[in-house]
């Protein structure tokens, strides 16, 4: 069991996983330069095999790792290790990007495409230290990511980052403070799986009850309702309907 949170000061607890020797001695001169968080690397393992004897023997906050390997390839490793407590983040590093969305459902941190820039590495320790926090917090909601795909590309975007959620013919716009997103799913699964996170405040809207910020009376314009919601971190309003003002004055009452 790991004897400490990692925290900005304090280095991620690492595993480098290559069968080549080249591209594990990169990444550890990378990591070399990486700060906030920092990271130590504790072992090396050329295949999934001593991969898992290192995994057994050291207290690690981090592996990253190749996916294309002789015997236990990554994918099997990180299967592996769903099932034992405590698992360190995992960041899939590798030449090929069609293992994306396999590594995102496996609740890979991050997926690094060769050859790896410190500017990507140094985002994926960051995500990794969140990660790892996430882990230690005790609600479950607090834990819980959306796997978007956008473009062929896969994106973990934490729930806690969701400010709201508007239904948009057959998808949902997913607003966070730096950008929207588009998903697949309904409104009603994310009321009944996060009644604690969000609250309605439209048919078509769910809002992140740590996000409201204030509710105004509309003046004008195209919304009947007459009533908006003003949510930290992002400028535009939330329509509030009618029926749901009630529910919305407690949601802001508890906020």
């Amino acid at each position: 069991m790991r004897s400490n949170e990692p925290t900005m000061s304090t280095p991620l607890r690492t595993l480098i996983v290559d069968d080549e020797s080249l591209a594990r001695s990169r990444l550890r001169t990378l990591l070399g330069d990486c700060n906030a968080p920092g990271a130590t690397v504790l072992g090396e393992a050329a295949d999934g095999e001593q991969a898992l004897r290192l995994l057994d023997q050291l207290a690690l906050d981090l592996v990253l790792l190749d996916i294309h390997m002789p015997g236990i390839d990554g994918i099997e490793l990180v299967r592996a290790l769903r099932h034992t407590s405590h698992a360190p983040a995992v960041v899939f590093v590798t030449a090929h990007a069609a293992h994306a969305v396999t590594a995102f459902e496996l609740e890979a941190v991050d997926y690094l495409t060769k050859p790896v820039r410190a500017e990507r590495l140094q985002q994926a320790l960051q995500k990794a230290q969140r990660f790892l926090k996430e882990q230690r917090t005790p609600d479950a909601e607090v834990k819980d990511t959306l796997v978007i795909q956008d473009r062929g590309r896969a994106e973990r975007v934490p729930l806690a980052e969701v400010l709201y959620l508007k239904s948009e013919l057959k998808y949902l716009t997913v607003r966070t403070a730096l950008r929207s997103h588009i998903l697949d799913g309904s409104l009603a699964d994310f009321e009944e799986r996060y009644p604690r996170r969000f609250v309605r405040v439209h048919r078509n809207a769910l809002v992140s009850r740590e996000a409201i910020r204030a509710l105004e009376k509309h003046d004008g314009g195209d919304e009947a309702e007459g009533w908006v919601l003003r949510l930290h971190g992002v400028s535009e309003p939330v329509p509030v309907s009618r029926r749901q003002l009630s529910a919305v004055r407690d949601a802001l009452k508890e906020a």
